[in-house]
């Protein structure tokens, strides 16, 4: 990858009241286990509780020596003052404020300095242009997609050329726009979210990744516990899991469970075993998880169980998994 990202962040969209609302205290708490669990990758979005992530990123992170970490946030909506909170799905009890989407150059400019407001600071390392992508605009996405290519894609472009930021991406949930991106522009990086993980991982092996390795591009793996099913939650894909998910999610358990293993490092171990990953960012709202989630990282993982789950087809022979050397 371009440029030195740290291999374990904090995801931001649970400070922003995601599925439940959190205190104050809460969102501070958890921000403040992180610094001290010695996380110092930080990613949030002014979508993210219309901005209340930001603003509860601001109060811990404002506090701390800025070059001691990297933070990112995200493009294309603006926010606007309004009468009553949007609430819009997943967030619950947000600012009230409504999102107006433009992915154009001066929105992005403009995305950026109402960012740095928020978050109180001075500059932002890495900057993603938010949800291009068909599950969020449906049939009509590749209308949004198009508008960021030729405004916000070149904006950011010219922005790190200046130095003004280090690197930029998109950030979304799907495959398909990060490779159109390859092909239109010149991206450092892409957070992409579920779709490299234990349950979901083919798309981007076949079709990303090679190309990111060619690139020089790196993957900064968002949603590795697949909004929560991997962690003992219900949801996934930031909507309560079908059956047929959640018995996949139990099988996984269950095969990790025969090799004393939790389900949860091999979730976020398996992420960082591909070459082009560099790094990820699981998000949660309680301190315990974030310590729990850099104990998760180091937790010994037999090669029997990697095995095994090839063997049963939850695993492709071509997905690289730690302690082996990769296979292109």
């Amino acid at each position: 990858m371009r440029i030195h990202v740290p291999r374990l962040g904090f995801g931001g969209a649970p400070l922003g009241n995601m599925f439940h609302e959190l205190t104050e205290e809460q969102a501070s708490a958890t921000l403040e286990a992180a610094w001290e669990a010695g996380i110092r990758l930080y990613d949030t979005s002014p979508h993210y509780g219309a901005g209340l992530s930001e603003i509860r990123f601001a109060e811990v992170l404002s506090q701390k020596p800025r070059d001691e970490y990297t933070l990112c946030t995200k493009v294309g909506r603006l926010l606007q003052k309004a009468d009553q909170p949007e609430n819009a799905a997943p967030f619950v009890n947000e600012r009230p404020y409504r999102r107006i989407l433009d992915y154009s150059a001066d929105g992005a400019r403009r995305s950026i300095e109402d960012s740095l407001e928020r978050l109180k600071t001075d500059r932002i390392d890495i900057v993603w242009i938010h949800d291009v992508s068909e599950d969020q605009f449906g049939p009509t996405w590749r209308e949004y997609f198009d508008q960021a290519m030729k405004g916000a894609a070149v904006a950011l472009t010219r922005m790190r050329e200046e130095g003004l930021i280090k690197g930029w991406g998109l950030g979304v949930n799907m495959v398909e726009p990060c490779r159109l991106a390859l092909e239109q522009a010149d991206p450092d990086a892409f957070l992409l979210a579920g779709r490299y993980s234990l349950l979901d991982h083919r798309e981007a092996l076949d079709t990303l990744f090679p190309q990111c390795l060619e690139r020089g591009v790196g993957i900064v793996v968002g949603g590795p516990y697949n909004s929560g099913i991997l962690a003992g939650g219900e949801n996934y894909n930031y909507a309560e899991a079908d059956s047929s998910i959640k018995e996949k999610a139990k099988h996984l358990k269950w095969v990790c469970e025969q090799f004393a293993v939790d389900v949860r490092a091999a979730a976020l171990q398996f992420c960082m075993a591909h070459p082009t990953v560099a790094a990820t960012i699981p998000g949660t709202s309680k301190p315990e998880r974030v310590r729990e989630n850099v104990e998760l990282m180091q937790v010994p993982i037999p090669q029997e169980l990697w095995t095994t789950l090839r063997e049963q087809g939850v695993l492709p022979p071509d997905a690289p998994v730690p302690g082996e050397t990769a296979r292109h």
